[in-house]
């Protein structure tokens, strides 16, 4: 399989150029491909519904789940999403930047088929240089869903992915192997108290102590 353009970045210090070829990518509707702390993911922009389909396409998956969302820090996930409730805020205070993923109600508008049926939306801020620069660079959070067609393994380095993907995505992230290891706890916080989605990095009796 032909194989990517790939840029190679330091996961410590991200260059800010490399991440702007990136950033720049994914504002022209490209899929690309970058490192976070548990996986490779794939970034595209959730207000642009041609690069949502994009991505659906290249991982050969129908739009029935959600595309989660990766964020620079906690005020752009405010800004862009809007506000979080006292217990949502609580637990970002706490966890982030981390393998926790908030499921919170969509407060703005994204493209079709990027929220889930009930209006929800998935979105944390990740323990990673690279992937919190890149979505600050694009000023917007982006997605984040693995950087594999559906039914394959999850890839945990660049050279994984570029076997997996090959040039069908714009741009290859290369910040070296990530972590692996368990994925994000998911957690949903509604009126009748928090819900565990997803068992994860985070165990959940954690994220009950902290509501406390």
């Amino acid at each position: 399989m032909p194989r990517p353009t790939r840029l190679h970045v330091d996961p410590h210090a991200p260059d800010p150029a490399a991440i702007g070829a990136a950033a720049a990518a994914v504002l022209d509707g490209g899929v690309v491909a970058y490192p976070t702390d548990t996986l490779y993911g794939l970034a595209v922009d959730p207000r642009r519904t041609d690069a949502v389909r994009r991505v659906y396409a290249l991982k050969g998956r129908t739009p029935d789940r959600a595309l989660p969302l990766v964020a620079a820090d906690l005020a752009q996930v405010v800004a862009a999403l809007g506000p979080l409730d006292e217990a949502e805020r609580r637990l970002a205070d706490a966890c982030w930047p981390g393998p926790l993923t908030l499921v919170i109600p969509v407060r703005t508008g994204l493209a079709p088929d990027v929220a889930a049926a009930d209006g929800t939306i998935a979105v944390r801020v990740p323990a990673h240089k690279v992937a919190r620069a890149l979505a600050g660079a694009v000023g917007f959070p982006v997605t984040a869903t693995s950087a594999n067609p559906s039914g394959r393994d999850a890839p945990a380095t660049a050279d994984e992915v570029a076997a997996a993907l090959g040039e069908s995505i714009a741009l290859l992230v290369d910040g070296g192997p990530t972590a692996g290891g368990p994925p994000s706890t998911i957690v949903r916080v509604s009126a009748s108290g928090p819900r565990l989605l997803r068992a994860g990095a985070i165990p959940f009796a954690r994220v009950l102590e902290l509501l406390q």
